[in-house]
């Protein structure tokens, strides 16, 4: 493997702006190796009316020093979150070094330690009609959320922290994406950001 330090692409946005789908593509067209912030939620005994949304709701500390260990070439063992039962799983995935790592979630440059250690902050961009809207289909499909449950947490934490804090971390973004273009339009545009050598080392 080479020596050469793994480099560090950060994907931020707000909820449902399109960011994950974005990065799962470009995880399965590249071979790179992706740590999701959610990962790292702390347990909730009691979720009803939480605020997952806060920076405080996120051990990052702890994401900060498993992205340090990977650009010393250790492999860190990262959380497994199970959201059924908002608790951190028993067992852990050990994450080796890549060429090239994407750190991805609504709050990673939020963190300015985080940003620090980034060779590239991007944002992707959608407007909030299309955020709620897909966040409201995403959460009914897949959670078992009724919309109303869904807006009210929309109005009562997601939008005041997104206006708050990820909405200004889009000026460390040195890319902004509109996710509301086709995602492989978006993914193109990544890849042209990253370094050739980046890639000719993921082969």
């Amino acid at each position: 493997m080479s020596t050469e330090r793994p480099w560090i692409l950060l994907v931020s946005g707000g909820t449902a702006s399109g960011k994950s789908a974005i990065v799962s593509r470009l995880v399965e067209r590249t071979g790179a190796a992706h740590i999701g912030h959610d990962r790292y939620y702390f347990d909730v005994p009691e979720p009803r009316g939480h605020d997952f949304d806060h920076p405080s709701a996120l051990e990052t500390e702890l994401l900060v020093s498993h992205v340090t260990a990977l650009q010393s070439g250790q492999s860190p063992k990262l959380p497994v979150y199970d959201f059924s039962r908002h608790a951190r799983c028993s067992q852990v995935e050990v994450l080796s070094p890549s060429p090239l790592i994407v750190v991805e979630g609504i709050l990673v440059m939020n963190e300015p330690k985080l940003v620090a250690l980034a060779d590239l902050c991007v944002f992707v961009d959608a407007p909030e009609a299309l955020r709620l809207s897909r966040r409201i289909a995403r959460d009914v499909r897949e959670r078992g959320r009724t919309e109303e449950s869904v807006l009210t947490q929309y109005a009562e934490t997601v939008q005041p922290n997104h206006d708050r804090f990820v909405q200004p971390s889009k000026a460390h973004a040195e890319l902004v994406l509109d996710g509301s273009r086709p995602i492989e339009e978006s993914v193109e545009r990544l890849i042209q950001a990253i370094p050739q050598s980046v890639f000719v080392r993921l082969l």
